[in-house]
């Protein structure tokens, strides 16, 4: 039996039924895709921090030691234990015009030498001058921006260190401190 055709002019409006559009958020990619993405957040965080961190830090350790007992060695090649902070020669408030400043901004810096004996202590006292001057030559000849690094002040400490071996051959420095370190 066939259906019978209505005419639109028949149809009233609240006999047309309307289906509602399906949603287009997956209910399965919720439920399923956020819980997984929390887990793989979970796992890379695990694995940075447990694994990688580790062998990072073991890596700097390792070097740090390699450092330390490479730094101090006596003529006859054998290795001593250093007394760091034993002995240390400060010079303060040094002030120094940078490179390109036309005078406009400055450094002033307080640095401390850290020695292995006293009578090198006692050699820097007698020959400041050359000191002082090694120290300034040194900061005087670079900018702002090299002065503004924080990572490029061990540059500036292994410079110091290279001029005064040349000027002062018989001190050995440890270590160079800046104590005070302000950039205006």
């Amino acid at each position: 039996m066939p259906l019978k055709e209505e005419s639109l002019d028949n149809i009233k409006p609240e006999d047309i039924k309307v289906k509602p559009e399906k949603s287009s958020v997956n209910l399965k990619i919720l439920l399923i895709g956020i819980p997984i993405f929390i887990i793989q957040l979970a796992a890379v965080y695990f694995i940075t921090a447990n694994i990688l961190m580790k062998r990072f830090e073991g890596q700097i350790a390792s070097a740090k030691k390699k450092d330390v007992s490479s730094a101090v060695q006596t003529s006859n090649g054998q290795n001593n234990q250093v007394d760091l902070g034993k002995f240390i020669y400060s010079i303060d408030d040094i002030i120094v015009n940078p490179a390109d400043t036309d005078g406009k901004r400055l450094l002033l810096t307080s640095v401390g030498f850290d020695l292995p004996k006293l009578e090198m202590e006692n050699e820097l006292k007698t020959r400041e001058a050359m000191v002082k001057d090694a120290v300034i030559s040194t900061l005087s000849s670079k900018d702002i921006v090299q002065l503004d690094d924080s990572a490029y002040r061990d540059t500036l400490k292994m410079e110091i260190t290279g001029k005064l071996k040349k000027t002062i051959p018989d001190v050995t420095i440890n270590n160079i401190y800046f104590s005070k370190y302000i950039l205006q």
